[in-house]
């Protein structure tokens, strides 16, 4: 078994083009089925230093998550279609899901 803080210490590798994505940010669980339904990363979008704007959330549901390994966790990202901003809540219009 492994735990919430064990997998928020490991990289997530996007496995459809290389890059690294950062560490996790937040774990979405669905309380009714007790399961994680989608793991939360730091956006990728530009932000000075954190003053201007909001940063940016992707969310990854549990389904893309190809392996969980010691130090990595390997993702399949091909596209995105919509973006959350820190912090929002699912469905406010500025989610990035997959």
């Amino acid at each position: 078994m492994v735990k919430v803080s064990d997998l928020r210490m490991r990289e997530v590798i996007n496995i459809a083009d290389g890059r690294r994505m950062g560490p996790i940010k937040d774990i979405d669980i669905d309380l009714e089925q007790g399961r994680i339904s989608a793991i939360i990363l730091p956006g990728q979008g530009n932000r000075l230093l954190g003053l201007f704007g909001r940063e940016e959330e992707i969310v990854v549901p549990w389904h893309k998550i190809k392996k969980i390994g010691l130090d990595v966790i390997l993702i399949d990202l091909r596209d995105i279609t919509e973006v959350r901003p820190e912090g929002g809540l699912p469905g406010s219009g500025k989610e990035r899901y997959f």
